[in-house]
């Protein structure tokens, strides 16, 4: 069975949009792309490098895939990334696209969440995503995605599409690891728990502190 697994980055108020360029994705007038590219130091490109080369399939969004199909089949066939994201199976969830140019793609079957479980269920190894932030939302409410590897990125954007946007499901998640870099940014590595569970600080408030907040609060309302 594969194991999904999304890697992107963020800025710590949740942007993750056009990370790697300026260029990149200037949807909704985003004007700051590129924020992510002078963060970078050797131990994080070898870990992303490491993940990238254990990886089994990929898969995709339309505007991710778009964005990947214009620039890795250009890239040197020297460089060991672009070798292996040509060379491994993409899976693409889209509506709108009919023909796939980018080598060794293929569309998800619709409904996206059932196409997905099944890709999940017929396969083996580890299915990585990058950006798709549309399709993550979706599939966390099916309860698809195994682990969650969010690169945060020392930096306030204020604007930009957000990874968990309103309206995303609730999910619990079990923290596997977090790990700082040396340009400041951090990496937490989490796993799907089920349902997120609530509680109240009141519950568990002393006897005498629980009857002064009564007070005021009686006091408040008079």
């Amino acid at each position: 069975m594969r194991t999904l697994v999304v890697s992107n980055f963020l800025s710590v108020d949740g942007v993750m949009q056009g990370p790697g360029g300026p260029e990149e994705d200037r949807s909704g007038g985003f004007d700051r792309g590129g924020w992510m590219v002078n963060y970078w130091d050797d131990a994080m490109r070898a870990l992303l490098g490491e993940w990238n080369q254990r990886a089994e399939s990929l898969l995709l969004g339309r505007k991710t895939y778009e964005i990947f199909a214009a620039h890795w089949p250009y890239t040197p066939k020297d460089d060991p990334l672009a070798a292996k994201l040509n060379a491994m199976p993409k899976f693409v969830a889209s509506r709108t696209l009919t023909k796939l140019d980018w080598n060794n793609s293929a569309l998800v079957q619709d409904p996206v969440p059932q196409g997905v479980a099944k890709l999940k269920q017929d396969g083996n190894g580890m299915m990585l995503m990058f950006g798709s932030g549309e399709l993550i939302r979706n599939l966390l409410g099916h309860d698809l995605i195994d682990e969650l590897r969010l690169w945060v990125f020392p930096l306030v954007l204020g604007k930009g599409k957000r990874m968990f946007d309103e309206g995303v499901a609730p999910a619990g998640l079990t923290l596997q690891e977090a790990r700082s870099f040396s340009t400041g940014v951090v990496l937490q590595r989490y796993q799907r728990a089920g349902k997120p569970s609530y509680g109240s600080f009141l519950n568990h408030n002393p006897p005498q502190v629980e009857l002064e907040r009564r007070r005021r609060f009686a006091a408040a309302e008079a």
